[in-house]
């Protein structure tokens, strides 16, 4: 499928003791679309597993750490940020049956899609699990029902050319619940060093807290 490529070196290699590894350079590109990401994604899901070390899927990763790096909020804000964390974990671990697992990118959003003139190409690999292929529709969803970043179209269109609409699955807010954590604490912990972020890392704080009314929220994009 069009993904980033590796260059065919030995690698990785070691500079300053950090490893490094070296990619073929793409094409002049632009960002991707929505319907970029489920032509992709439906490309990569039904691919069969890989004979590679895969890691299975944990949405969960890191969140820990952004949470006790989020200093420039309240400790009730991240006392309530564990306990979410705890209670969505707990969820996981019993959480309903969905579509067969398969490889995920794990980060599916059009930022992670580069649109050349050959066409759409994936890249960010650095998630990339076996494990529910809900996960990847999920990163989507959610800019329709969360943050309103998606227009109802755009996403008839995206469950139309997958053949799934992931927000009828039972699952749905569970795995809803887990990429809005993520949104939230990224936000968070960079809001520690970059205070231009912090009115949106209370924002969304406060509308997973139940302070800011309704869903969709406004969510703003971070960079």
């Amino acid at each position: 499928m069009p993904a980033v490529r590796a260059l065919d070196l030995w690698q990785p290699i070691a500079a300053s003791g950090h490893p490094v590894t070296f990619w073929q350079e793409l094409p002049p590109h632009e960002i991707g679309t929505v319907t970029d990401v489920v032509v992709l994604l439906k490309q990569l899901h039904f691919l069969p597993k890989p004979d590679l070390p895969l890691g299975e899927l944990d949405p969960f990763v890191r969140l820990v750490e952004r949470i006790d790096a989020a200093s420039t909020t309240s400790d009730d804000d991240r006392q309530w940020l564990s306990s979410r964390l705890e209670d969505l974990k707990r969820q996981w671990a019993s959480r309903p049956k969905g579509l067969p697992e398969c490889v995920v990118h794990g980060d599916a959003w059009v930022g992670n899609v580069a649109r050349t003139e050959a066409g759409p190409v994936l890249m960010d690999f650095e998630r990339a699990s076996f494990g529910p292929p809900e996960w990847d529709l999920v990163s989507t969803a959610v800019k329709l029902t969360t943050t309103g970043a998606v227009s109802a179209e755009e996403y008839a269109a995206f469950c139309e050319t997958y053949g799934v609409d992931v927000t009828e699955w039972e699952g749905y807010e569970l795995l809803a619940g887990a990429r809005e954590l993520r949104m939230t604490t990224y936000a968070a912990q960079h809001a520690a060093s970059r205070p231009e972020w912090q009115r949106e890392a209370q924002y969304r704080i406060d509308c997973l807290r139940g302070r800011a009314g309704a869903p969709p929220w406004r969510w703003k994009g971070i960079m």
